[in-house]
């Protein structure tokens, strides 16, 4: 190999390199997938980088499902050390028992691949991976049978705490529809017809005005209208948090933690004077790009949110929290297995300091729109609660059904949000959403 080349693998080498950077390093998804697959042969290569998405996305969402049935088959465990043994067993488990893959194609590959290994952790290993393959293949039904209840691939710490919050038969439902691909939801800009885009991207229309594209396929920059800056990608639920502040035409809104900007060009295409905070460079340059796609502005600034300070108060003020991203979990499946109490409490702080911060940059009797893509309530409802028991400078404005496309169900006994990965928008049969909770706020006068 020549000095200095990069040793290339299959797809399924690099797959295994990406679940090492996740569940060993705990790297974002994201940011694995890019840095493994830069060890294909060829990097650009649409359709190993496809077959490694989809091989490393199944895997880890069904990941406790898959280590369940590992124990069960391998009575003696593997050791600690063998990390990446452990990887190739979920990998083909994976392809066998939740994807097409052909039998023999994924036992012969995680052969190889376990031969590959050095002496610590291959040696005398193909013939065990050979055997536990073949015989998982030949119980496929009765395994999945054993193993079927989605609940297997939640953390105890999360499982535990949406059956508390919301039931076992409501966290049961979620914890289905997390195992769907998600579609593919764009917002378009006000002037566009959603008629045209609904045909011109085989999509169905959602309510508001964006599209929903069941399956999509191939890069999004290559879909009619990305090149226009016709649309941007949103889900649905993503698009509620800017709807429900009401704000009027060429309104003043800021927009804390506003990368990577799917709320910022929306508010923008509306025509309000935006302002976008956040604290990251290389997000505020994804958020710039990609107004810049969309023939859109907005007054992009850099700085930590907590220490913004605005020339005058804004009427209408957008809190999009950093948060432990729970209800992401059908795009982001890293996510369950990354994150845990610990980090939901760390970051039950920093929002809190977030909300006082943005309370004193409001006007009075300004708007206050405050978001979590997370489902704890430690993140969301507790959140809130306890801001108002600590302030009396501002007061809940209750959300309605009609403010919310006909979606009762998503109304808490609060009047605030909370969508779940299962519901579906109003006249939309199928597809979910992503899991927000959402309170509206106001300034009193006094």
């Amino acid at each position: 190999m020549a000095k200095g080349r990069v040793k290339t693998l299959s797809a399924r080498g690099v797959a295994v390199q990406m679940l090492e950077n996740v569940l060993d390093r705990r790297r974002v998804l994201v940011d694995a997938f890019d840095m493994a697959c830069q060890q294909l042969e060829d990097p650009t290569s649409h359709r190993d980088r496809a077959f490694v998405r989809q091989l490393g996305t199944t895997c880890l969402r069904h990941l406790g499902q898959i280590d369940a049935i590992l124990e069960y088959r391998l009575k003696k465990g593997l050791p600690p050390a063998q990390r990446r043994l452990r990887h190739i067993l979920r990998l083909a488990i994976a392809q066998l028992l939740f994807m097409d893959t052909p039998a023999h194609a994924a036992v012969n590959a995680a052969v190889e691949m376990t031969g590959q290994l050095g002496r610590t952790e291959g040696r005398g290993m193909t013939g065990l991976v050979n055997g536990v393959l073949r015989r998982i293949d030949r119980e496929r039904e009765d395994l999945l049978g054993r193993f079927a209840s989605p609940l297997f691939n939640l953390p105890d710490w999360l499982c535990e705490s949406w059956q508390e919050q919301f039931g076992t038969e409501q966290c049961h439902d979620m914890a289905m529809a997390i195992l769907r691909d998600p579609p593919l939801d764009i917002s378009l800009k006000p002037e566009e017809q959603t008629t045209q885009w609904v045909s011109a991207l085989d999509g169905i229309a959602l309510p508001g005005g964006g599209v929903r594209i069941l399956q999509a396929r191939g890069r999004i920059e290559d879909m009619p209208g990305y090149d226009y800056g016709s649309w941007w990608v949103q889900d649905f639920a993503a698009s509620l948090p800017v709807r429900l502040m009401a704000a009027p035409p060429r309104a003043r809104v800021l927009d804390l933690c506003a990368a990577p900007g799917g709320k910022t060009a929306q508010a923008a295409a509306m025509g309000h004077q935006v302002t976008a905070v956040d604290v990251s460079p290389k997000r505020l340059r994804r958020l710039r790009q990609n107004l810049e796609r969309l023939g859109l502005s907005a007054d992009v600034v850099t700085s930590n949110a907590e220490e913004y300070v605005p020339a005058s108060p804004y009427p209408y003020i957008l809190l999009d929290a950093p948060c432990s991203t729970t209800g992401t979990l059908r795009r982001h499946p890293d996510v369950a297995w990354t994150k845990s109490y610990d980090d939901v409490e760390y970051l039950a702080e920093v929002q809190a300091r977030l909300l006082a911060a943005a309370v004193e940059m409001l006007a009075p009797g300004g708007v206050l729109i405050y978001c979590v893509c997370s489902l704890q309530h430690t993140e969301g409802l507790y959140q809130v609660e306890a801001l108002l028991d600590r302030t009396s400078e501002v007061k809940r404005k209750e959300i309605t059904a009609d403010e919310l496309f006909d979606m009762p169900h998503a109304i808490t006994a609060e009047g605030d949000v909370m969508t779940l990965p299962h519901y579906n928008p109003s006249d939309v049969a199928s597809g979910g959403m992503d899991g927000f909770y959402m309170a509206r706020l106001v300034k009193t006068d006094v």
